[in-house]
C-alpha cells in the first residue's frame, strides 16, 4: 500500500486474506514533505486546529507553548463513544481508510503516525471503538478519537482476542506511541474514515448475500420446475438495465446443468391445448419469475456503492488540507460524509428488498396452497404433531420487517449541533451502521430460507436433478443441518448456517 489508489481487491486482501501493508519510501517522503512544509508555513499565521481551538472554539487563539497539548486534549476529550464495540474487521477497515487519506500527503502529519497505524493494521491490533458517536461531519470524530487514543499509547485495544491496555501491547510488539507535533490529533480525527471503512465491509457482505440470493433463487425455481424463458436472453435483453441482464445471465449459466427447469416451447407450445383449466401454472409467482427484475437494481446499487466507497477511501477527507506542492493550506469541508451516507441508505434499501424477496420465496415453500407440491412449512413429519419450519418462518418474517423499518434514510436526518457550527450533517456513520444491521438481518433470513430449500429438495427427492451449483449448496447445508422430521431446537443450526454463508467464498 502506497500513496497510489487502493483498489477494492487490495482492501479485501488486507481485511480477509492476510494481506500486509508495506509503506513505500516515496509515500513516506511525501508525508514528510507535507509535515516539513506545514512546520514552516504555520509560523506566525492563524491556521485552524493548529493554533486555534476546534469547532466553535476556533475563534480562540492558542499559545505556541500549548499547541502540542492542544492535540492531546482533542484526542482525549473526544473519546466519548457509547454502545456496542465495533467488531475488529470494521475497525481494521476504518484504519485502512484513515491510513489511505494520510498517505496522500495532504495532512501535515509526522511520518511516525502512518508507520504506527500500518503496524496496528499488520499486527491486528484493534483499538476499542464504539458504534455510537459520529454525526458524519467534521469527520467521524468520536470513533477516530478512540483509534487516535491507542496510537498515542493510551486506552485499550483488542489483541489476539483479548481486551488489553494499549501500552502493554505496544511494549510487547516493541512499538512506540506517536507524539503530537503540529496537528496529528486533528488529522487523525477529521475525516470520513469510520463510515467509509464500515461501508466497505458492508459492501463485501452485500456482494456475498447477493450471490446467495442468486443461488437460492435458482434452487427455488428448480423446486417449482419453472420455465427457462423467465431468464432468457430474448426476454431480458429488451430491458436495457445492466443489473437485470447480469442476474439473468448468472441464473442461465447456473441452470444449464439443471434437470428441473422446463422449456416452455416443449411443454406448452408444441401441443394443442384441449382442457379449459390448465393444471400447470402458466406463469410462476413474481418472487420466482421476476428475480432478474428484482435483484437487477440490487446488483446495480452494489456496483455503484463500490465506486463511491473506493473513491471515498482514496480521497483526502481532512480539514484543513495541507498542500505542500502549491504551498498553501485550504480550509473547507472534505470531512462531510454525504456521499457515503447517501450510498449507505441506498445500499440498505437494496439489501432489504433482497431480504424481502428471500422471505417471499420462503413463503412460497411454506404455503402448500400456493406451491401445490410441498407439505405445509416443508414439514417432513406428521402434520399437527410436527411443525417443520413453521416457527422459523416467524423469525424470517419478523427480521425482514425490522429491515424494512431500518431502511428509512439517515441522509436526510440532519440535526444541528456543536453550537450550530455543524448546522447540517450527513449522519453517514449511523447510515453505515444501520446498513450493517440490515445486511446481518439478510444473512439470518437467508440461513432460515436455505434450510427450507433443502427440506423441500428432500421431500421431492430431486437432489440429483439440481444444477451443479445448487447441488453443492444443498450438500453443504445438509452437512450443517441434517434432514429433520422430528421437532428440535434450531437456533444453533441457524447460527451455523449463517456463519457458513458469511465465510464461504463463492464466485458466480
Amino acid at each position: 500500500m502506497t500513496s497510489t489508489e487502493l483498489t477494492a481487491k487490495e482492501i479485501y486482501s488486507i481485511l480477509f486474506d492476510g494481506g500486509k501493508i508495506n509503506l513505500s519510501i516515496d509515500s513516506l517522503q511525501n508525508v514528510e514533505a507535507s509535515f516539513n512544509f506545514l512546520s514552516q508555513f504555520s509560523k506566525e499565521k492563524v491556521i485552524y486546529g493548529i493554533n486555534t481551538g476546534f469547532g466553535p472554539m476556533a475563534q480562540y487563539r492558542v499559545d505556541e507553548s500549548d499547541i502540542q497539548q492542544l492535540q492531546y486534549n482533542l484526542i482525549r476529550s473526544h473519546c466519548t463513544g457509547t454502545g456496542n464495540l465495533l467488531p475488529g474487521v470494521y475497525v481494521k477497515a476504518t484504519m485502512i481508510a484513515r491510513l489511505s487519506t494520510l498517505l496522500k500527503g495532504y495532512s501535515g502529519i509526522h511520518p511516525e503516525v502512518v508507520s504506527l497505524l500500518a503496524q496496528f493494521i499488520n499486527n491486528d491490533v484493534y483499538p476499542l471503538v464504539f458504534e455510537h458517536g459520529s454525526v458524519g461531519a467534521s469527520g467521524d470524530l468520536v470513533q477516530l478519537a478512540h483509534i487516535a487514543l491507542a496510537l498515542i499509547g493510551e486506552g485499550e485495544v483488542m489483541y489476539k482476542n483479548e481486551r488489553r491496555q494499549t501500552g502493554d501491547v505496544l511494549r510487547e510488539l516493541n512499538l512506540s506511541p506517536v507524539k503530537t507535533y503540529i496537528r496529528e490529533g486533528l488529522a487523525l480525527l477529521n475525516g470520513t474514515s469510520a463510515m467509509a471503512g464500515i461501508g466497505f465491509v458492508n459492501l463485501i457482505y452485500a456482494k456475498k448475500i447477493a450471490d446467495w440470493a442468486i443461488i437460492s433463487s435458482v434452487m427455488v425455481n428448480e423446486i417449482a420446475s419453472a420455465y427457462t424463458d423467465y431468464f432468457s436472453v430474448g426476454l431480458n435483453a429488451v430491458k436495457k438495465h445492466k443489473g437485470q441482464n447480469t442476474v439473468a445471465a448468472l441464473m442461465r449459466d447456473m441452470m444449464q446443468s439443471s434437470k428441473r427447469i422446463r422449456n416452455r416451447e416443449e411443454v406448452l407450445y408444441k401441443k394443442r391445448p384441449e382442457e379449459n383449466y390448465i393444471q400447470d401454472k402458466v406463469q410462476e409467482y413474481y418472487s420466482l419469475r421476476c428475480v432478474p427484475q428484482i435483484l437487477g437494481p440490487v446488483f446495480d446499487e452494489i456496483s455503484n456503492a463500490e465506486q463511491v466507497l473506493t473513491d471515498e477511501i482514496n480521497s483526502v477527507s481532512d480539514n484543513p488540507v495541507v498542500d505542500h506542492i502549491s504551498k498553501n493550506v485550504y480550509h473547507g469541508g472534505n470531512f462531510h460524509g454525504d456521499y457515503v451516507a447517501f450510498e449507505m441508505d441506498k445500499l440498505k434499501i437494496a439489501i432489504t428488498k433482497l431480504t424481502m424477496l428471500a422471505e417471499r420465496q420462503m413463503n412460497y415453500l411454506c404455503n402448500d396452497k400456493i406451491n401445490n407440491i410441498l407439505p405445509p412449512f416443508v414439514n417432513l413429519g406428521v402434520r399437527g404433531l410436527n411443525y417443520g419450519l413453521q416457527a422459523a418462518q416467524f423469525t424470517a418474517t419478523s427480521t425482514t420487517a425490522e429491515s424494512q423499518t431500518l431502511s428509512n434514510p439517515m441522509y436526510i436526518h440532519s440535526i444541528p449541533n456543536n453550537n450550530d457550527n455543524q448546522d447540517i450533517v450527513s449522519m453517514g456513520t449511523n447510515a453505515a451502521l444501520i446498513t450493517k444491521t440490515v445486511i446481518e438481518n439478510a444473512f439470518q433470513v437467508m440461513s432460515i430460507y436455505l434450510m427450507a430449500l433443502v427440506q423441500a429438495v428432500d421431500y421431492l427427492k430431486i437432489e440429483d436433478q439440481l444444477s451443479d451449483v445448487t447441488k453443492k449448496t444443498y450438500r453443504d447445508i445438509r452437512a450443517i443441518v441434517p434432514r429433520f422430521v422430528e421437532d428440535t431446537p434450531k437456533y444453533k443450526e441457524i447460527a451455523e448456517v449463517n456463519t457458513y454463508l458469511k465465510n464461504k467464498n463463492i464466485t458466480l
